[in-house]
């Protein structure tokens, strides 16, 4: 009896800190657009300086974010081979398990860009970040494409999810071609991770408040570089999009396979 008490006490607990958490997350976005950000654009420094500011500025801010969330005694994690991750020109590809990913994975990276939905332009509480941040929209494919290479080859680091929205849990992968055609053109340093998050919580399949019976616990395992110029090799460009593409597909299928009971 004590110990269901205590179940549900623990549950409603986790439940209102998640609500605070996703709340302090909007109200921290207006913030930053409303008071942060307007300073930074006046401070003197070329265009690729001022989005270089304003990543670091999201990073930290999102950092504190997943700060939170584990002092709120919601979730923990692990990250395993951070120190690969940081270099300029590098291209994060990643799983997408959870809604919380990129913000985990930008916590950890000071300065990157990733795409974004279109439509999250005109989110108030996201606006600012993403705007300032140099942010890649996704709302044309061969600009966006454009836009993430360009990027890459000067020097700037970028995250990547291939399947574009969040996984389903239980359904196999299907990558879109788009990440595997940036690496190509790019011919940049490429660089998995692997996230996994235990038990599952805040995917496709389930709203923000439908939280698990527990804490839930987040884990990043950074992979070693892929060569990307192996599936070139002379050959035309779309296959060797296809196969790089099949590659990332199998390479993230083995890896969840291999991590699904860690955090267990």
């Amino acid at each position: 009896m004590a110990q269901n008490i205590t179940a549900k006490l623990g549950y409603g607990w986790r439940l209102l800190a998640t609500g605070f958490s996703f709340f302090s997350f909007g109200v921290g976005g207006l913030l930053l657009w409303a008071l942060v950000f307007p300073v930074l654009s006046m401070l003197p420094g070329t265009p690729l300086q001022k989005v270089s500011r304003g990543q670091k500025v999201v990073s930290c801010s999102f950092y504190v974010f997943i700060g939170l969330m584990h002092r709120l005694g919601i979730m923990t994690y692990e990250i395993v081979g951070l120190g690969k991750l940081n270099r300029p020109g590098q291209l994060i590809i990643a799983n997408h398990p959870t809604l919380v990913d990129i913000v985990f994975l930008i916590s950890r990276i000071t300065q990157a860009s990733c795409i974004v939905k279109a439509g999250l332009f005109r989110n108030p509480f996201m606006r600012g970040p993403i705007i300032n941040a140099g942010y890649i929209s996704n709302g044309n494919p061969e600009q966006m494409i454009a836009e993430c290479v360009a990027w890459l080859r000067s020097g700037g680091s970028m995250i990547i999810f291939p399947e574009g929205t969040r996984s389903i849990p239980g359904k196999p992968y299907r990558f879109q071609r788009g990440a595997a055609a940036i690496a190509l053109q790019a011919e940049t340093v490429v660089t998995p991770v692997t996230l996994g998050c235990y038990p599952s919580t805040l995917t496709k399949a389930e709203r923000w408040y439908e939280i698990p019976y527990r804490r839930f616990h987040l884990t990043l395992h950074v992979g070693d570089d892929i060569d990307v110029a192996a599936f070139t090799d002379g050959r035309p460009k779309s296959i060797a999009v296809r196969r790089f593409n099949h590659y990332l597909q199998d390479y993230f299928t083995q890896q969840r396979d291999l991590y699904k009971h860690h955090g267990k």
